[in-house]
This record gives structure tokens, C-alpha cells and sequence, in this order.
């Protein structure tokens, strides 16, 4: 389906002014872009990989919305024009400009899919759906991952990092526990390698379809793979959901800032004896990470590297 998008040049300081403008006209799921810094709680809140690089802000913003080709472009138009010349008469929204432009559904749903190929973590074969597997890797061990709108391939290095020390750490039987699970690339891996159960947590809602999917078409029995949404750090209802003293294994390709008030909390979630496995460490923020593992009562048992991403593993 075709959509006609319309952007609007604005500054920052009147981003949410003109969606909460918009959205009085019945403009809903407007879609924001500016140069702000994250701020130390967004940062906090960001269960991924990496974090983005973004350019210096220079006070602009887009505020872009969708309406369909059979809606009353011309009219919602003129009447959004009007709004945002009253808004004028009090505060700064700088251009005030629209661009207008036409899209599909795929543009943003599927534009991904170019940049994500099959390829290989030492045995490991990581396939998308929409590829084939080749004759010569049958025999290797297959993850199928699309990961839709939740963040994880396995692409990156600090993933990477983890699903090696799966390969080194898990028993059968064990009981994972993986925070921040995105796509659930690490806790499918687990279970492949014979864990027994998985739990994931993250914050993002869009986690639950992307793990569902890849639960499916990697074979994964519903009951393996459990999900909770929500701050295991410090949300009492993911603290109970997740129980104490009971993994045998913990997971968690975060950054180092999450990781430092993340550690102690996990510690009570371990077993003794049990396995913690963290990444997404810069190499200048490793100290960092060790010192809270240790102040947490655990023993670094392993430091791995990859590009200038570390991996501490530690034992409770």
C-alpha cells in the first residue's frame, strides 16, 4: 500500500508541540527525527548492542506523518498550514516547512532485509528466512533469525562474544535467564545447545512478535522460551516473575552503563555457582564492568575480546 508522507522542518523545542498539534487533528503515529543527545536515563533504558552515532545537534527537527492517497490530503494540509502558522504567533518552530513524498509499507518494514545475509559465528550458520540453506552447511548448527523490529542478528561483534561463550558455559538441562533478549538469538542459541529453559526480558514490547517468530522457525516448543516485559533492574514484577537463585546461566549483551546496576541484581537471580556472561563493553569501560562484578560478590572467570568490544564472564 502507498502512503504519501509529509515532513515538517521544525526545531527541536517544538517537536512535541506540533505532534501533540497534530494529533488533535486525528494525525496519529507521527514519526519524530532530531539531533538531541541522549540523556543518561534514555541510555539507561537502551537494552542493545550499540548505541547509535549520532551527528551534533544543531536544533532542527522533522516530524513526519503518513495519510492515505483516498484522505483528504489537500484539506488535512490546509488545516495542519494553519495550526502550525497559529503556533507561530507564540513560539519558535523555525521553518515551519512541508515536504510531501510517497512510500510503501515495505519501505520501512522491509528495507532491512538488504543489509542482513547469512553468515557464520566459527560453526554456527546464521541464516534469514527468505535465504537458502547451502548443501556443504547441513551439517552445521543453523539458527534461522529475522529480526524483524527487535534489535539482534548476531552481526555485531558484541554478540558475537556471547554466543562463544555459550558455546563454552552451557550444560543441558540448564536454565537461562537473558536480559535484554531482542530478537532471542542468544536464548534460541542456548537452547540449542541443549538448555533446558529460556527467559527473556527486555523493554521493548516489539521483542515479543520477534521472538515468537524466531521460536517458530527455529523449532523452539512454545513452553522452552518465556517472555517478560519490563526493568528487571529495578521492576519487582520481573524480579518475581524471573524467581531467585535459579539460573544456571545469565546473559546479558547490554552496555556498560545498564550492566553496572544490572550486576548486583543478577546475582540474585544465579544459582550458586552459576555462569554470567556480559558484553556491549567498550574496551575503556571494562574496569568499569570488572569492579562491579566483583563489588557484586562474583569471580571473573574469563575476559574475551573482539574489535574494541569486551566480554567478562564471571561465576557466583
Amino acid at each position: 500500500m502507498k502512503w504519501n508522507k509529509y515532513t515538517i522542518k521544525t526545531v527541536s523545542g517544538a517537536e512535541d508541540m506540533i505532534s501533540a498539534t497534530l494529533a488533535e487533528l486525528g494525525i496519529q503515529g507521527v514519526e519524530i527525527e532530531d539531533r538531541q543527545p541522549l540523556t543518561e536515563e534514555e541510555k539507561q533504558q537502551m537494552f542493545v548492542d550499540i548505541l547509535p552515532e549520532l551527528p551534533a545537534d544543531d536544533g532542527t527537527a522533522r516530524v513526519s506523518f503518513y495519510l492515505e492517497p483516498e484522505e483528504d490530503n489537500p484539506g488535512i494540509l490546509a488545516r495542519v498550514r494553519e495550526e502550525l502558522e497559529n503556533l507561530r504567533n507564540f513560539t519558535d518552530i523555525g521553518e515551519g516547512t512541508i515536504l510531501s513524498s510517497e512510500t510503501e509499507d515495505a519501505d520501512w518494514i522491509n528495507n532491512w532485509k538488504q543489509y542482513f545475509k547469512q553468515f557464520y559465528v566459527d560453526d554456527i550458520l546464521i541464516i534469514p528466512s527468505w535465504e537458502e540453506v547451502k548443501e556443504e552447511d547441513r551439517d552445521k548448527m543453523i539458527l534461522h533469525i529475522d529480526p524483524g523490529t527487535a534489535f539482534g542478528t548476531g552481526m555485531h561483534e558484541t554478540t558475537q562474544l556471547c554466543i562463544r561463550q555459550l558455546k563454552k558455559y552451557v550444560k543441558p538441562g540448564d536454565e537461562i535467564l537473558d536480559v535484554g533478549t531482542g530478537s532471542g538469538i542468544l536464548s534460541i542459541i542456548a537452547l540449542k545447545l541443549g538448555a533446558g529453559h529460556a527467559l527473556g526480558t527486555d523493554l521493548d514490547p516489539c521483542a515479543v512478535p520477534a521472538v515468537e517468530d524466531n521460536k517458530k522457525a527455529n523449532g523452539i516448543p512454545e513452553e522452552a522460551f518465556s517472555m517478560v516485559i519490563g526493568n528487571i533492574i529495578d521492576d519487582s514484577r520481573v524480579q518475581e516473575t524471573a524467581g531467585r537463585e535459579k539460573y544456571d546461566l545469565v546473559t546479558a549483551n547490554i552496555l556498560a552503563g545498564v550492566l553496572v546496576p544490572l550486576t548486583p541484581v543478577v546475582r540474585e537471580h544465579l544459582k550458586p555457582g552459576g555462569i554470567y556472561i556480559t558484553s556491549g563493553i567498550l574496551e575503556e569501560k571494562e574496569e568499569e564492568v570488572k569492579r562491579a562484578v566483583e563489588e557484586a560478590g562474583m569471580a571473573v572467570v574469563e575476559i574475551t575480546r573482539q574489535g574494541e568490544w569486551v566480554s567478562i564472564t564471571a561465576r557466583k
